[in-house]
């Protein structure tokens, strides 16, 4: 059960959106760790502690890795202050760096908290098939020289659909009782003949498991693994058996449902 704020406290939710490259990851940590990059955590609680004028701490529905992107990260906190989410979104506007913006901030439930209560969570993967990303797309999306085979990507990536054990794509150190996971959506979409988004939705992640997968499916695409190497991969319930862990740059948390 998430504790409740105290008396005379409200609790706020906003909706994120950032450029992972800028940032250590979501989570604070000590300065010492994050090879001088800040973390968005720490940039957003200054911003809202300045701008609430107590110390605030917030909680976030993914704690995306550093160089991780985000279009629809949600937060919750609570506040004993009466500023409107008008007027917060105002002054977090202005006082945020480019790199970390306010999609939306709301009023939410006393009890709402932004990872427990989340019950799907929607990532996207973004490759530019040519070594030359345009503008839009540099740093948002990885550059693949060489020809996929999208069609066997998109059946290998079918077999993640439903309930199983997802250790063959969890980076040790996942911090979690099980391993199994629901996957709800899981596919390849092309966007032109240049860009591909690999799109998967579920009731929660492994550490770098999307980045896994991707690694994973990838090989099916340049044709070094077959459909059944892929589920071969899956079924060791081994880290071992499956791909290389994707670079972080083209991943997006988009949306989170609650």
């Amino acid at each position: 059960m998430n504790p409740r704020p105290a008396i005379g406290q409200r609790v706020v939710r906003l909706t994120l959106g950032y450029r992972g490259g800028a940032f250590a990851g979501w989570a604070r940590q000590s300065p010492t760790t994050t090879h001088g990059l800040e973390t968005v955590q720490g940039v957003l609680e200054r911003a809202l502690s300045d701008a609430l004028g107590h110390p605030t701490t917030c909680t976030a529905a993914g704690r995306t890795d550093a160089g991780v992107h985000a279009e629809g990260q949600v937060v919750s906190f609570a506040t004993s202050s009466t500023i409107p989410v008008d007027g917060l979104r105002r002054a977090l506007r202005a006082s945020l760096p480019d790199d970390l913006w306010i999609v939306d901030a709301a009023e939410a439930p006393s009890r709402f908290d932004a990872r427990h209560d989340a019950r799907r969570r929607w990532y996207r993967y973004s490759i530019w098939r040519g070594d030359s990303p345009p503008a839009a797309w540099r740093g948002r999306a990885l550059p693949f020289v060489g020809q996929l085979d999208l069609g066997a990507m998109r059946r290998a990536a079918q077999m993640l659909l439903g309930r199983h054990d997802l250790t063959s794509l969890a980076a040790a150190g996942s911090a979690t009782d099980s391993p199994r996971r629901t996957i709800f959506a899981a596919d390849w979409l092309e966007l032109g003949p240049r860009l591909v988004h690999f799109e998967v939705c579920a009731d929660g992640f492994l550490k770098r498991m999307v980045r896994a997968t991707v690694g994973s499916l990838l090989r099916v695409g340049e044709g070094s693994w077959t459909v059944d190497t892929f589920a071969a991969a899956l079924a060791a319930h081994d880290r071992r058996a499956a791909g290389p862990t994707a670079p972080a740059l083209g991943l997006t948390l988009t949306r989170v449902e609650y």
